[in-house]
């Protein structure tokens, strides 16, 4: 099973954080991600799991409007910003259909940690705003693939 991780992108500051829109320069992050999965040829999902918040959202509509996937957007309760990586990790058990996951930290840096080193602290990983973390598990042991960021897309 294949799985991308991918956080959301840049937002503008507000006092209701889960109704936080992108910024420009969210935008712009998207696009450079885009440019990178459609070069690289490393998309391959049919769903898309995002968290309630409207960056996380945003993000991924944008991201699979870029790229010109053919994907079913779920919203998913479970990747909000705290919440428990090990409930993720016990749904992936379950998947064998490639997945993007985009959601926030903490929870991606503690859930990636979680399938790759069984242990969700500390993080052994950091996703930067609108990083994106592959991840394939092959008989039950999860591996990275790569980890890239925008910033190193430039």
């Amino acid at each position: 099973m294949q799985l991308l991780l991918i956080r959301h992108a840049h937002a503008l500051a507000g006092r209701n954080d889960a109704a936080r829109p992108l910024s420009e320069r969210g935008r712009k992050q998207i696009r450079v991600l885009a440019r990178f999965l459609k070069r690289a040829e490393n998309f391959a999902a049919r769903e898309v799991w995002h968290s309630p918040l409207v960056r996380s959202r945003d993000t991924a509509t944008l991201l699979m409007q870029r790229l010109r996937a053919n994907t079913r957007l779920v919203a998913v309760a479970g990747l909000a910003p705290s919440a428990d990586p090990t409930l993720m990790a016990a749904r992936l058990k379950k998947r064998r259909q490639p997945l993007v996951i985009v959601g926030h930290e903490p929870h991606l840096s503690a859930l990636a940690s979680l399938l790759v080193t069984g242990n969700a602290t500390p993080p052994v990983f950091v996703l930067r705003k609108c990083a994106a973390l592959a991840l394939a598990r092959d008989s039950g042991r999860w591996t990275v693939q790569w980890q890239v960021s925008p910033a190193l897309l430039k």
